[in-house]
């Protein structure tokens, strides 16, 4: 057999026809089968148990990037696949492999990302094997769906129906591919595999749309608020809202999706503006478009006024009303649903000016982002106010960014004082609430839309907890800045135990010199204190850009970020 890809190359040109050698064995044939079913990039630490899947990956034309561990490689393709639309694949050994990828797994899974782990697993007769684990079991345990190679005669079977559930629905899927299956020789007659459709799109029934423009055209004060759902449907939502005289808002991980729109009012939630929280829950419609109107978004409720109607619109049943009780939820694709409900209007010659007056646009221009809130500067001689820092590299910084954001109290800085120019623009792996995941996102991120300037947000504990991948950024040659704010602790927990005078010594350490353990990677690295050290970031833009830059930023400390408070109101 003669497998012939198309792969997009990382440039997003297009390389036609490049013939790849038969299958020998199992192996190469699930490397190749994924290949030619459009799998866009895999990310991997390789061992004996997947040296042979990963380089027919390699040889059928799918870049990949060897990561320093396996968390860092799921992440990685957890976060190319978001940017770039594609399929993420992730290779690991069997096992402790396997293991240590469980948690970029997790995040994946829960952010219902499409991606494939493709896993060496150990033989069925190996029940002594040290490497032996339940790793279906492990899947499902963290929300992935386990699939696994059953036969030489079911591999081809097997890989298409693994990859027709990540991508068809959404779903992160882990799959096992047995050693000793691995090396059996490829049965005769097998059909080479095509590329997959795209997935059918849910249209909500008539019924549903049409409730939904009854509800719009009783409304004075609408919202919509996009999500992770909706974020291919943007034009289709901004356009109904524009008939309905809505204005638009998106969760944290939707961000970017409505950039230009003078009617935006940005993040809805624990990151919003004073303005924008206050122009929200004074709505008498919230949309909710693939969105879960959860407790960040809607800041435990708070943001929904007590009169305020509240609709969902969603692919999946058990989603509708899952965090709150609403009045109307409509079954189908976000895109789909804004355009039957615009149909409707139009049908009707409805067309409303709501929120959506000269006097609000101007507002929103000078009130939705924080970057335009006066706040006083609590910087020291030793250390720079985040806030003071954020606004700063946000003029600094090319518009033309996508910037990814790790976990910690100071992660509000760098999500809502850059802005971004779409929603391909900003990473957020946050649906585990794991630190130590920006720098492996941000790598992720750059591979998916090079033709941007990556930018990573991280806490001094999350970015030394990933530091490993700073090689992987180098030997890459990725031209990256690393924004470290750097309180010498872990800030959520000091701010969020400091009320009840706790011993504080367990989240606190002695002051790191990051920049200089980053020119040791070879990296370019500054420490910054002040504004005016932030030259060097100016320097750096104006050179080759042939290695990334770490800025060690010392900040000073902020009582406890403005969304912490909200957050922990969870715990």
């Amino acid at each position: 057999m003669t497998v012939v890809t198309s792969r997009p190359e990382e440039n997003g040109a297009q390389a036609v026809g490049l013939p790849v050698a038969a299958p020998r064995n199992v192996s190469e044939l699930v490397g190749y089968t994924l290949a030619r079913l459009g799998a866009g990039h895999v990310f991997g630490v390789v061992g004996s148990g997947n040296f042979v899947v990963t380089n027919a990956l390699r040889r059928a034309g799918v870049p990949y990037t060897a990561a320093r561990h396996e968390g860092g490689a799921a992440t990685m393709a957890d976060a190319y696949g978001r940017m770039s639309g594609k399929v993420g694949v992730v290779s690991t050994h069997q096992g402790c492999g396997l293991t240590n990828a469980t948690t970029g797994i997790g995040e994946a899974a829960k952010s219902r990302t499409p991606m494939i782990v493709v896993t060496a697993d150990t033989a069925g007769s190996a029940i002594g094997s040290n490497f032996r684990i339940d790793q279906d079991a492990l899947a499902r345990s963290v929300g992935a769906v386990p699939e696994r190679i059953h036969s030489p005669a079911s591999a081809v079977a097997d890989t298409v129906r693994a990859y027709r559930t990540a991508v068809n629905e959404r779903r992160t899927v882990v799959l096992s591919l047995p050693t000793d299956i691995q090396a059996a020789p490829v049965p005769d007659g097998l059909a080479e595999v095509d590329p997959l459709p795209l997935p059918q799109r849910i249209a909500p029934s008539a019924a549903a749309a049409g409730e939904l423009a009854a509800l719009i055209r009783k409304a004075k004060r609408p919202v919509f608020v996009a999500g992770r759902g909706a974020r291919g449907a943007g034009p289709e939502i901004a356009a109904l809202a524009e008939a309905s005289g809505a204005l638009v808002a998106t969760s944290a991980v939707a961000h970017g999706l409505f950039h230009g729109d003078p009617y935006n009012l940005g993040i809805s939630g624990g990151f919003s503006s004073p303005f924008t929280a206050e122009t929200i829950s004074g709505a008498d419609l919230i949309v909710g478009w693939g969105c879960a109107l959860n407790m960040w978004t809607m800041r435990h409720g708070s943001l929904i006024g007590d009169a305020a109607t509240v609709v969902q619109v969603d692919v999946e049943d058990r989603a509708l009303g899952a965090n709150r009780p609403i009045h109307l939820g409509v079954l189908g694709d976000c895109g789909e649903t804004a355009a039957a409900v615009l149909a409707t209007l139009q049908s009707a010659q409805y067309h409303a000016v709501g929120l959506r007056t000269p006097d609000m646009a101007r507002q929103i221009a000078e009130r939705s982002r924080w970057n335009t809130e006066r706040t006083e500067d609590l910087s020291t001689p030793d250390a720079l106010d985040p806030r003071v820092l954020s606004r700063a590299l946000d003029g600094i910084l090319p518009a033309d960014r996508i910037v990814s954001v790790d976990s910690g109290n100071f992660m509000g800085y760098p999500s809502a004082y850059l802005a971004v120019p779409d929603e391909f623009g900003f990473c957020f792996t946050q649906a585990f609430q794991s630190i130590g995941l920006g720098l492996y996102t941000a790598i992720g991120a750059a591979k998916a839309r090079p033709d941007r300037l990556p930018v990573l947000g991280a806490g001094d504990g999350g970015f030394l907890m990933a530091i490993s991948e700073l090689e992987t950024l180098v030997r890459e040659r990725i031209p990256l800045v690393a924004v470290v704010y750097n309180d010498s602790a872990y800030g959520a927990e000091v701010h969020h135990f400091d009320a009840d005078d706790a011993d504080l010594d367990v989240v606190r350490f002695p002051p790191v010199d990051i920049a200089s353990i980053a020119r040791g990677y070879g990296a370019a690295a500054i420490t910054v204190r002040t504004v005016g050290d932030l030259a060097g970031v100016e320097e750096w833009l104006s050179g080759p850009r042939d290695v990334p830059l770490v800025i060690d930023a010392k900040i000073a400390s902020d009582g406890g970020a403005w969304w912490l408070a909200e957050a922990f109101k969870g715990h």
